[in-house]
């Protein structure tokens, strides 16, 4: 019986200690620190060597030119002004806009003592004429010279009166021709200098886009040339030069003064004649004076020129060639340069439509 316990005490003593081994084994392996993850580390790829662009050989419609800025103006406008000096706008008659016969009245001004002065000169006038009959009665008695000296003083009256009659009539502005009232520049009580420009009157049927051009541009163009005109809102439009700027005084006595050319003239009134005027066909009807427009006036144009882009030019001293690619590999071809744009160069001599360029 006591072999028997033995037995039995030792097998659970056995156990006992198989399973305190098993909880301080797994109570240590929870006491250790965890191991790092493995860090992963990203792929190197090898650098590739960037290939440079390739472009076919095309071609192109090519047009060189002066690009101009401008504006609309009419064929036949006018800037008015008064020829007295310092007075006041006593009276406005129309505004911006208006519609205009010949002859109607723009403005006036205040001429008061003027007309104060003509009445009192008439006046005194009339007794002079008087004068003057008894003096032509008493003729016969008079010594000649006597007689002709009064004659001329009453002639240098009479030529007064009219001049001041004159002054006068220079105090109301009229339209010169029927046409719209584009600009005004004054208002009632304005003091206004001699030859200040008080309005412009246009015919706004007679609507042209043209051009101010300084004596550089002036040497580029010729009447007859093509010409090409953005205006916004209608589009592109073709035409050709009209009709080129008079030259100024100051030009004709050496001074180099072309209309807009930067030698005072742009403080003169504007006329038709200061522009470059062009004939534009297809031209719209009702547009407004003073529309801004872009003009390019043609000197030059190529149809079907064989281009390329610029990028593929290479230069080497006087030496100009292009690095073509077949499938034979890159090839180096000397070629001959015509009209460059800022995209497109032309090629004279040295290639040919399809082949492939390399860039640069």
């Amino acid at each position: 019986m006591s072999m028997k316990w033995w037995t039995g005490s030792l097998f659970k003593r056995s156990l006992i200690v198989a399973m305190s081994t098993t909880i301080v084994f797994t109570s240590g392996c929870s006491l250790l620190p965890k191991e790092k993850e493995e860090e992963v580390l990203p792929e190197i790829v090898p650098a590739q060597i960037s290939k440079k662009p390739e472009y076919e050989v095309t071609t192109a419609n090519l047009v060189q030119g002066v690009p101009l800025t401008g504006k609309l103006i009419s064929m036949e406008e006018e800037t008015l002004y008064f020829t007295l000096n310092e007075k006041h706008i006593q009276d406005v008659y129309v505004k911006t806009g208006d519609k205009v016969q010949a002859g109607d009245i723009i403005a006036v001004l205040d001429v008061e003592l003027l007309e104060k002065q003509l009445r009192n000169d008439r006046l005194a006038f009339r007794r002079d004429e008087n004068e003057m009959k008894k003096t032509l009665r008493d003729r016969d008695t008079m010594e000649p010279l006597e007689f002709e000296e009064q004659q001329i003083q009453f002639e240098e009256k009479r030529q007064k009166l009219v001049d001041l009659e004159g002054e006068i009539a220079k105090a109301t502005l009229v339209a010169p021709f029927s046409g719209t009232i584009v600009s005004l520049n004054v208002q009632k009580g304005d003091t206004v200098k001699a030859y200040d420009p008080i309005a412009i009157v246009a015919d706004t049927s007679l609507i042209t886009p043209a051009s101010k051009l300084t004596k550089t541009e002036l040497e580029k163009v010729a009447v007859g040339m093509e010409v090409e005109v953005t205006i916004t809102g209608v589009g592109k439009l073709s035409g050709k030069v009209k009709q080129l700027p008079v030259k100024s005084t100051e030009q004709n006595n050496g001074g180099g003064g072309f209309p807009g050319g930067g030698n005072g003239e742009n403080n003169k009134p504007e006329r038709p004649e200061d522009f470059m005027l062009l004939d534009i066909p297809k031209l719209p009807k009702d547009l407004n004076r003073g529309t801004p427009v872009a003009i390019n006036v043609i000197t030059k144009r190529t149809e079907n020129a064989i281009v390329v882009p610029p990028s593929t030019l290479r230069k080497i001293g006087s030496r100009t060639y292009v690095q073509i690619v077949d499938e034979n590999g890159k090839r180096e071809v000397d070629v001959q340069v015509g009209q460059q744009t800022a995209t497109q160069v032309e090629i004279l001599q040295g290639l040919k439509p399809g082949q492939k360029v390399v860039g640069q």
